[in-house]
């Protein structure tokens, strides 16, 4: 259930934590914007302190789990917290971002692909796997964002890195779209997981669509929509 707001707005300043469903297209900072714009709007104040535990990629939509005033001094204890994703994966050709951001870079069979086929190969993306994050990505190298490296055709070597998956499920499987359901650590890239399972089926595969739908005990259920949070505030 979805938590109310405090009584008063002032409450904000002293510590808040919120959960809201990022928007599709939004990045995770557009959504601290808005709510620290709104905030700052109904107090009349210049400044608060709003921030996330742990982004998700623009495409993506789901939970983030926000904070405000004091209460972002304990944001870095929740970045450490287990997540679970939904969300499709697409067989058959591959991008350089992973995802849907970028157009398709190359085709592969998947007449060969079946429910069973990709059930077997999903056995060696569980447990504490090592995983390349994709170069479109936030990591910084020498202080310099990845994705803005890759953008500009510039090739950087990305050093892999080991992650816990908990669950990767194949829910359904509809050639060539695999929806599918993972529980992960922190520090996972579900782009990169998909991108390794399109080459372990001997095919090629990027992710098509991502919700985030838990992050630790936090659900996406519980989580307001942007829109609603903004007419909720102004009506403190």
């Amino acid at each position: 259930m979805r938590k109310e707001l405090p009584a008063n707005p002032k409450a904000f300043l002293e510590g808040q934590f919120l959960l809201i469903n990022k928007p599709k297209t939004w990045t995770s900072f557009d959504v601290v914007n808005k709510v620290r714009y709104t905030l700052k709007k109904k107090l009349g104040i210049k400044k608060i302190k709003v921030g996330h535990a742990g982004t998700l990629d623009p495409l993506a939509t789901g939970l983030l789990l926000l904070a405000t005033g004091k209460n972002t001094k304990r944001l870095e204890d929740l970045t450490g917290l287990n997540k679970q994703y939904t969300g499709s994966i697409q067989f058959g050709s591959s991008t350089p971002s992973y995802d849907a951001e970028t157009e398709v870079d190359e085709t592969y069979p998947t007449d060969h692909l079946s429910a069973a086929f990709i059930e077997e190969k999903l056995a060696n993306f569980r447990g504490q796997i090592e995983q390349v994050p994709p170069v479109f990505s936030a990591i910084k190298v020498n202080g310099v964002p990845l994705y803005k490296k890759a953008r500009k055709g510039i090739t950087v070597e990305v050093k892999s890195r080991s992650v816990r998956i908990d669950r990767f499920d194949l829910v359904s499987f509809e050639s060539p779209i695999m929806e599918f359901l993972v529980d992960c650590s922190k520090g996972t890239y579900i782009r990169s997981l998909a991108h390794d399972l399109g080459k372990a089926c001997e095919s090629g595969a990027y992710l098509k669509s991502l919700v985030r739908t838990k992050i630790g005990a936090y659900l996406l259920e519980d989580a307001w929509e942007v829109e609603d949070f903004v007419s909720a505030v102004d009506e403190l």
